[in-house]
């Protein structure tokens, strides 16, 4: 059986949504035409993708893996097939809140002047690797732990942001411990921040979680909790409301760019050594 595009877009449609009823309305097909494409699939694998044996659909460990292969190929083929982008190929840069923090303006400009004839665009994609592997993205600007190919470009101080007009916004810096009474805002699906930060004897008991980073900052700006992020979030998100304090005993994040082997575009090499020059400076 050869393996169509079709295959592929029902595969990660049933990924998605988790569902095969969602995922054939969603697609426009009957729900036994999407469970035929997808058992074709796996016979052409070899391998079982979405465990059906329960009321719930999960994806197998090769569902998982086979899934990131998957977007990544249906991304390229849509972008190939973009009319827009005929005649140009952009390089895609991922983040999911900060980019390169201060860095990010000297970075567009100096690329836009030693590459004119390759757009970098900047994309803000909430994901916890900012449109790698979904692939909405080239290659990502990714803050805390990596995996694949990556290097490190910098590390940020970490800080606390406060409601602005509180008795911890009037501290020069904070330390983990100020914060064992808190509320502590938790961003799960791209922050770098959770209770673990904190050793067992002082660690916070009460947490909000929050969808994303304009969530995040509002929560601290209205007063209900606190929040640990890195230097580059002050840099890019100045918000009404929100101070941000060092905080003195708390490791630093590293800020890495990531891409996919092989890579998905041919300029990933001289994005990295612009990077590296400038966050140098």
């Amino acid at each position: 059986m050869t393996v169509e595009l079709r295959h592929l877009r029902c595969f990660l449609a049933i990924a998605e949504e988790a569902n095969i009823t969602r995922a054939a309305a969603r697609l426009h097909v009957g729900q036994p035409a999407l469970s035929r494409t997808l058992r074709q699939l796996e016979e052409h694998l070899g391998v079982r993708l979405v465990d059906r044996s329960t009321h719930h659909l999960h994806l197998t460990d090769a569902g998982h893996a086979f899934r990131t292969r998957a977007a990544t190929a249906v991304a390229a083929v849509d972008d190939a097939l973009d009319p827009v982008r005929v005649g140009t190929w952009p390089l895609r840069l991922g983040h999911a809140w900060a980019a390169l923090g201060d860095h990010t303006p000297a970075l567009l400009r100096r690329w836009r002047e030693t590459y004119p004839d390759t757009a970098l665009e900047l994309l803000r994609i909430t994901e916890p690797t900012a449109g790698l592997a979904s692939g909405k993205a080239d290659a990502a600007l990714v803050r805390g732990p990596a995996e694949g190919p990556h290097a490190l470009l910098l590390t940020e101080p970490r800080l606390v942001a406060v409601p602005t007009g509180g008795d911890l916004a009037e501290r020069p810096s904070l330390a983990l411990a100020d914060l064992t009474d808190q509320v502590i805002v938790l961003n799960p699906p791209t922050g770098t921040t959770s209770v673990a930060l904190w050793p067992a004897p002082i660690r916070p008991t009460a947490t909000l979680v929050v969808a994303n980073t304009d969530d995040w900052l509002a929560a601290i700006a209205a007063g209900r909790g606190v929040g640990v992020t890195a230097t580059g979030t002050a840099d890019v998100h100045a918000y009404p409301g929100v101070t941000y304090v060092p905080l003195s005993d708390a490791p630093p994040v590293p800020v890495h760019l990531v891409w996919t082997d092989p890579p998905r575009h041919p300029a990933i090499p001289a994005l990295l050594a612009l990077a590296r020059e400038i966050v140098a400076r």
